[in-house]
């Protein structure tokens, strides 16, 4: 079946893009990473409290009914449960698994510590039973992310977990796209020097990759205009997405959207700042607006705050506060746009 994803990815790789093609996926795989913490929380409900796992899964398949994001990203068990739904049946939106999974991710494990050690790879996903009775249920479409930290020894294996996985991959015709994260612990760069060095490690770990074996396309951190813009314009061929990051504010949702795809980024993929709203669904609609044109970022806080009010749900944020920019690699090209 030939999805939404399929028609924008083939429209930006032929020059066509407008932005409208612009793709949106909503990460729904922090149960990979996380334990009770990874659903979110209700807040229709007084006060929040967390949704339970069959809840989650229920949300999951409203966003995949509104059928306003272009890809669902979800831990292969909970795509088990979404199949015996039916909630992929007929629809536009495409499935997708965590192929593996840094330890880096595991930082939702309370009173876990793994985050304070650099990253390693580790992998437990079965694409074979993932892919086997693809397209009636499953998929062949999975995310698969690495962390360099400058390390030999560490970066030398996250090299040879990647290449173990292309095998895989290619073996059962499986599609991946590609993470890049930041380093996880301090290397002593500054942030403009991070920029530089993910971008090198991107193009340098694809750089023996054959065209068969490449990514889809790219997921990495927003490490602001000048990284994001060089990293776009140096190959064609690279269809580069960025990630969301925490949580952070509303005016950083949107924010994060529209300086994205304005400096070249052809992909958002949102996990905490769509999981942790108040209301996910009216969030998705006005980042696809904001993608668009059709609203500025600002315009699409006071939107989303008088949505909440209709709702009748109660703001994390007063409006005052979530029309702020807390996320310091978006200030800069905030103000010059103002």
């Amino acid at each position: 079946m030939v999805t939404r994803l399929d028609r924008k990815l083939a429209n930006i790789r032929a020059g066509r893009y407008k932005p409208t093609d612009f793709i949106i996926a909503d990460a729904k795989d922090s149960d990979v990473g996380a334990g009770v913490s990874a659903t979110g929380f209700d807040y229709s409900v007084k006060p929040p409290r967390r949704r339970t796992r069959q809840e989650f899964i229920t949300q999951i398949e409203e966003i995949i009914d509104q059928d306003v994001v272009d890809i669902m990203l979800v831990s292969q068990s909970n795509l088990d449960l979404l199949d015996e739904r039916g909630a992929f049946s007929g629809s536009e939106v495409k499935p997708a698994i965590r192929g593996n999974l840094e330890s880096m991710c595991w930082g939702g494990v309370r009173h876990g510590t793994y985050t304070q050690s650099p990253s390693v790879p580790f992998r437990d996903t079965g694409l074979a039973r993932a892919i086997a009775n693809y397209p009636t249920s499953g998929t062949d479409l999975c995310l698969y992310s690495v962390c360099f930290t400058n390390d030999l020894d560490r970066d030398i294996c996250t090299l040879k977990a990647f290449a173990e996985f292309r095998a895989e991959a290619s073996k059962h015709n499986f599609k991946y796209f590609y993470e890049v994260f930041n380093p996880n612990v301090d290397i002593g760069l500054t942030r403009e020097q991070t920029g530089e060095f993910v971008n090198d490690h991107i193009i340098k770990s694809l750089a023996s990759v054959p065209r068969a074996e490449r990514p889809l396309f790219l997921k990495m951190p927003y490490n602001g205009p000048k990284a994001l813009e060089e990293l776009a314009s140096f190959d064609s061929e690279l269809i580069v997405g960025v990630l969301g990051g925490g949580a952070g504010t509303t005016r950083d949702t949107f924010e994060l959207v529209a300086q994205s795809e304005r400096y070249g980024a052809r992909l958002a993929l949102f996990g905490r700042k769509i999981n942790l709203a108040e209301a996910p669904l009216n969030l998705i609609v006005l980042m696809r607006a904001v993608a668009d044109g059709a609203l500025k970022p600002e315009e699409a806080v006071r939107a989303y705050h008088g949505e909440l009010q209709t709702l009748g749900l109660s703001p994390v944020r007063p409006l005052a506060d979530d029309r702020v920019i807390t996320e310091d690699v978006l200030k800069a090209a905030a103000a010059k746009a103002a």
